[in-house]
């Protein structure tokens, strides 16, 4: 498997899951994939009026109203630098129904072994340290794995 042109693989053998990965600032993350219904290119939204800060909108989904909630503010990150860039959309299942996380940009679908995950490492930020509940070890970095039941409970407040 590649990313950008880069080997992304983890050592072990034995189990392994995947996962949907995806960029949010300098941020090599992954979702399980089980929970992603669908990867969309950046959607026109309805802002929501008083709604928390994560939210973002509203996207129309072939006819099914969508919250969109963005990964950066959720993370405590800065907005993209560049008003040209869009960001794109990893469409998950949710005991509500689908919830939309507006990412910088979508990647590859990672086979990793179970045993080389690691703990979250102690000197990440508490907000971010919150929302990840592993760390996988790659050719080409970390991949962090998002908490999407966290991300969405912290998204509502």
């Amino acid at each position: 498997m590649t990313i950008n042109g880069t080997a992304a693989t983890a050592s072990g053998a034995g189990e392994t899951r995947q996962y949907s990965t995806f960029r949010v600032a300098d941020m090599f993350m992954g979702i399980e994939l089980t929970r992603v219904q669908e990867l969309l290119r950046f959607q026109e939204m309805t802002s929501v009026p008083l709604a928390p800060p994560a939210i973002e909108g509203l996207i129309n989904l072939r006819g099914q109203i969508v919250t969109a909630l963005d990964v950066r503010r959720i993370l405590g990150l800065p907005a993209m630098e560049s008003e040209d860039s869009l960001p794109m959309n990893i469409v998950i299942q949710s005991e509500g129904g689908p919830v939309s996380l507006l990412v910088d940009e979508i990647c590859d679908v990672l086979d990793v072994p179970v045993a080389s995950s690691t703990p979250v490492p102690e000197n990440m930020p508490p907000r971010q340290r919150e929302l990840i509940k592993g760390v996988y070890q790659l050719e080409c970095g970390l991949l962090l794995i998002m908490n999407s039941e966290r991300v969405l409970e912290t998204a509502a407040n």
